[in-house]
């Protein structure tokens, strides 16, 4: 039986199960659209599994037509206004993007992220997912990256993420035009790496979870999963090659590795006894900005 958290949260259902934290919007009457609630509760949301030891992947999913269907247009010319806006936070004057404190939670997450988009993914239904290790959509889900037609600017830390992810010539059009694309150019071009029939996405995302940690040991997922984002931002492999020196060693001494060896040699599945909560090494190198 799963764990039903749905209480903690006022947009998300959440259910723990066979090591899988699955995550559902629960709006579909609003299309799943974004608002401060879910906000906080998607920042909630990654603290609470990067601090569960019985979690070993988190699935981002939405009920309904929508996976999120972007803003929440409810207060009509103003919704942009930062101005006007519920629990506003800055960086040095200039107010936060929400949905850049979101995708810099996910980024930074422990635990890896998978998204089954099962319906519109707009706006910021689309770059929340960008930072997500694995993209998988319903055949019939549809994406666009729409600011321009609403006036705004891409938000979310997209303009870092989705020239990455598709290249810049991809990601200037669907900026430049804010056109809607369906989930076939969304394969083509990289941004999903999977399409599914609707009623069968939420388990091929699920089994895909498990394929890509059931097996492994917990904490060199959560430090490989660190080493892989944070090496987009540095300029040259010794950087890297810095860190991950000194992170293979801390790995080298733990006692998962004298687990993982033995289970090999003796052909039985590994039961690695370190744990995300209590013995990742230093991860200092990982911090983000003191604003963060």
């Amino acid at each position: 039986m799963g764990r039903n958290l749905m209480p903690d949260f006022q947009t998300l259902d959440l259910e723990i199960d066979n090591g899988l934290a699955v995550a559902t919007f629960n709006r579909p009457d609003k299309m799943n659209t974004f608002n401060p609630a879910m906000i906080r509760d998607l920042l909630a949301l990654f603290d609470l599994t990067d601090a569960d030891d019985a979690v070993r992947a988190v699935i981002l999913t939405g009920s309904g037509r929508a996976f999120c269907a972007g803003a929440d247009l409810g207060s009509g010319g103003d919704t942009f206004d930062y101005d006007k806006r519920e629990g506003r936070e800055d960086i040095g004057g200039v107010n936060r993007d929400g949905g850049g404190m979101v995708t810099l939670r996910i980024f930074r997450s422990l635990k890896p992220v998978l998204a089954a988009s099962n319906g519109a993914a707009v706006g910021i239904g689309a770059t929340m997912q960008l930072p997500m290790d694995w993209r998988m959509a319903a055949e019939d889900s549809r994406y666009g990256f729409v600011f321009s037609r609403r006036g705004v600017t891409p938000e979310a830390c997209s303009g870092w993420f989705l020239p990455r992810i598709v290249g810049m010539a991809k990601a200037l059009d669907w900026v430049y035009s804010g056109r809607v694309f369906d989930a076939q150019e969304a394969l083509d071009a990289g941004l999903v790496q999977s399409l599914h029939a609707p009623d069968d996405l939420l388990d091929a995302a699920k089994e895909k979870a498990l394929e890509m940690t059931s097996a492994s040991a917990p904490v060199s997922v959560a430090l490989a999963r660190q080493l892989l984002w944070q090496g987009q931002t540095m300029a040259h492999p010794m950087d890297m090659h810095r860190i991950d020196s000194r992170v293979f060693a801390s790995r080298g001494r733990s006692t998962d590795v004298r687990e993982g060896i033995a289970a090999f040699k003796e052909k039985r599945a590994a039961q690695y006894p370190a744990t995300v909560s209590d013995d990742l090494p230093d991860m200092s190198w990982a911090d983000e900005p003191p604003f963060a």
